[in-house]
C-alpha cells in the first residue's frame, strides 16, 4: 500500500508544478497568452523575438528556487540540472548565454518592470503589482 501511495503522491506533485509558478512580462507587452512550446523555445534561447521584431529578455529564478524548479520541469521538461548542462554546452560550444538569473521574486519582477521585452516567472503567490501582468501558458 506504501508503494501505492508513493506513486499517487508523485503523479499528485507532477501535475501540481504548472500550479507553482506563473509567467509575467512587462505591462506593455501586448501579449495576453503564449504556447507552452514558444516560451520553453524563448528560455532556452531557440526563440529570439517577440512578434513584433523585438528581441526576448528572458529572465530566471536563482538556482534553487521552488519556482525554477517547477518552471523547469512543466516548461523546459527536464530538471533544473539537466537545464545546466544544456547551457554548459551551449556555451562550450560559442551558442548561446543562459538568461540572468535573480536571487529574488522582487528582482525578477524589477527585470521585468523595467525592461519591456522581459519574460519571467515568479512563485504563484507572489503579488504582481504596476508595471507586470500576467501571461496564459497554453498546451
Amino acid at each position: 500500500m506504501s508503494a501505492l501511495g508513493a506513486l499517487v503522491l508523485t503523479a499528485s506533485l507532477a501535475a501540481a508544478t504548472a500550479a507553482d509558478f506563473k509567467m509575467v512580462v512587462n505591462s506593455a507587452n501586448p501579449v495576453t497568452a503564449l504556447p507552452r512550446d514558444t516560451v520553453n523555445r524563448m528560455f532556452l534561447r531557440k526563440t529570439t523575438t517577440w512578434p513584433n521584431g523585438q528581441t526576448v529578455a528572458p529572465v530566471d529564478q536563482h538556482t534553487n528556487a521552488p519556482s525554477r524548479r517547477a518552471f523547469s520541469k512543466a516548461i523546459l521538461g527536464k530538471e533544473p540540472a539537466e537545464i545546466a548542462a544544456y547551457w554548459n554546452q551551449q556555451i562550450f560550444s560559442g551558442r548561446a548565454l543562459p538568461p540572468p538569473a535573480k536571487p529574488s521574486e522582487n528582482e525578477v519582477l524589477a527585470y521585468v518592470r523595467d525592461n519591456p521585452n522581459a519574460i519571467g516567472y515568479v512563485a504563484a503567490d507572489t503579488k504582481i503589482g504596476e508595471g507586470v501582468k500576467i501571461v496564459a501558458v497554453l498546451d
